[in-house]
């Protein structure tokens, strides 16, 4: 049973069950096995708990 995680900063629950169904259509379509068996977990950081290029996002 493959688990995907995801880390991102938020999103709306909207987005998010549309990431949920496009990769859990990919592994269905890559790996020809049921939806039942793919799992996604998505793990939020805030803005002010990540940064790229030496600033935090939320400096952005």
């Amino acid at each position: 049973m493959p688990i995907v995680t995801v880390q991102q900063g938020p999103r709306s629950v909207e987005l998010k069950r549309e990431l949920v169904r496009r990769i859990t259509d990919a592994f269905v379509d890559a790996y020809e096995m049921p939806a039942e068996a793919v799992q996604v977990w998505i793990h939020e950081v805030p803005a002010d708990s990540w940064g790229a290029a030496g600033r935090l996002t939320a400096d952005k």
